[in-house]
């Protein structure tokens, strides 16, 4: 049986943990960090909303474009975004929907409104958009044709 001596053990008990003060210092300084960071990203939900909606017009886009190749055509405006989850009724029939749809569903844009879609639209086949912060048509509306801006 080995034997420790007093010393060694007190020793051994001071460096196994963090102190009061070093854990201190850790929150102080994730507080200064949280201070300077925090402020930055709280200023941009403006910004975040906006590349979200861009984010969802460009999966609808994809959708629509998977539509129009099963089924030769856009759905017209009033079968609407609703064709990507259910085969809509009306002219044009889709002839070879996909069962299931293209979509699992349909999400509101980032304020709380439906996406907005028009076939054919006054900037191609199909606008999809989302009519943006103010909610009416002006030019800060989120569209299939202005997603690079």
């Amino acid at each position: 049986m080995m034997m420790h001596n007093s010393n060694s053990l007190s020793h051994i008990r001071r460096t196994a943990g963090f102190t009061l003060i070093e854990i201190m210092v850790v929150v102080v300084i994730l507080a200064i960090l949280a201070a300077t960071v925090v402020p930055k990203i709280m200023d941009r939900p403006q910004e975040a909303r906006i590349a979200k909606a861009k984010q969802d017009v460009r999966a609808m886009e994809a959708a629509l474009d998977l539509y129009k190749l099963d089924n030769f055509s856009y759905p017209t405006t009033e079968q609407g975004l609703e064709a990507l989850i259910n085969k809509p009724n009306g002219s044009p029939e889709p002839k070879r929907y996909r069962d299931g749809g293209y979509v699992k569903s349909l999400q509101n844009d980032p304020w709380g409104n439906p996406y907005q879609f028009l076939s054919p639209g006054e900037h191609g086949d199909a606008d999809i958009f989302s009519l943006g912060p103010d909610q009416q048509p002006s030019d800060d509306d989120i569209g299939n044709w202005n997603l690079d801006k």
